[in-house]
């Protein structure tokens, strides 16, 4: 007495639905426009950079690259997430883009760690900086960063390959902004250290961003549930609609962006309508909860199942011999 609730790629649910990853030529469009900003100003910038004696601007035109290459991993994302699944590859190649998220996520970081050895070392022994290049470029930067932020911004950013290029350009802004006031620092003061300071301030912002895209597309490679949705709560939710007495082998996990998955084995009274049931769950699950990617095996519990056994602890049951996950009934339980 299973329920199935069949996922398809490329369609849309209805107006409380949900799209399937990221697929919209549109996107595609949008991301590539952004790239060509950045590849013509980066190739600029690290002749100017060279010139001006400036790590702020070298760095930028570093972080820029990583830009690039963010932008180059979710169009190449975009095109393997779109093919339909076959073969072994049952969901398609939909994580393309989560483990293109990781690769931003973790490029974020090795940058960040490259760049503050770097600015530690000027802090120390400052070379000389031309500070008026400096400042002409990163306001130059500023204007590119900003166009390149509002193409990638109207591409899908519920895509973490899509959010992954887009936090890559917006801390290239922050590091524009910083080295622009380095540079009017240094022209103004001759405080060459400001350059060195500039960039120690853009590592943080980076180091931010990237432990944030590790962990986000971490989550997802360990199957773990949605971070705004508690098991614990959807499984007490679920038994605590009549005429499901237990719920268990619940699983939640995210397939790709946007796209969570659930399933469960729901035991219902004897007498219980367990077809009806499994509708009423799934659009319970949908309109509470926006998970429409379900498989619950409903089936009627056995009358020593309802009788026999403590509170909170599992009775045998012949179609979980070994269930994951905590048990849910009706009064308190152990979660």
């Amino acid at each position: 007495m299973s329920g199935h609730d069949h996922g398809h790629d490329g369609h849309d649910h209805g107006p409380g639905g949900h799209s399937h990853g990221v697929a919209a030529d549109a996107d595609r469009r949008w991301l590539a426009i952004a790239l060509a900003l950045i590849g013509g100003f980066m190739a600029v910038e690290v002749v100017i950079g060279i010139m001006a004696h400036s790590l702020a601007l070298i760095s930028d035109a570093a972080h820029m690259l990583t830009d690039a290459v963010s932008i180059v991993l979710a169009l190449i994302a975009m095109r393997l997430a779109a093919r339909p699944a076959r073969g072994g590859f049952t969901y398609g190649l939909k994580r393309a883009e989560i483990l293109s998220a990781q690769a931003n996520g973790l490029t974020l970081l090795l940058l960040a760690a490259w760049l503050a050895y770097e600015a530690v070392r000027r802090l120390m022994d400052p070379p000389p900086v031309e500070g008026g290049l400096v400042l002409v470029t990163a306001l130059a930067g500023i204007v590119v960063n900003v166009a390149a932020a509002w193409c990638i911004s109207r591409a899908n950013r519920s895509s973490l390959a899509v959010e992954g290029a887009y936090q890559h350009v917006l801390n290239d802004l922050y590091a524009f902004i910083g080295t622009a006031v380095a540079g009017l620092v240094v022209m103004t003061t001759g405080f060459r250290q400001a350059d060195a300071i500039a960039t120690l301030v853009v590592v943080v912002l980076m180091v931010k961003a990237g432990y944030g895209l590790v962990r986000d597309s971490g989550r997802i490679f360990l199957e773990a549930a949605p971070a705004h949705v508690d098991p614990d709560a959807v499984g007490d939710r679920l038994v605590g609609h009549p005429p499901v007495t237990e719920v268990h082998d619940l699983h939640i996990w995210t397939i790709t962006s946007g796209q969570a998955a659930l399933s469960a084995h729901v035991l219902v009274e004897p007498a219980g309508d367990c077809h009806a049931v499994r509708r009423e769950l799934e659009r319970l699950l949908e309109k509470e909860y926006g998970i429409t990617h379900t498989t619950l095996q409903v089936d009627h519990a056995q009358d020593s199942l309802l009788s026999v056994g403590r509170r909170g602890e599992a009775a045998y049951d012949p179609h979980c011999a070994d269930a994951h996950g905590p048990v849910h009934r009706e009064g308190p339980h152990e979660h």
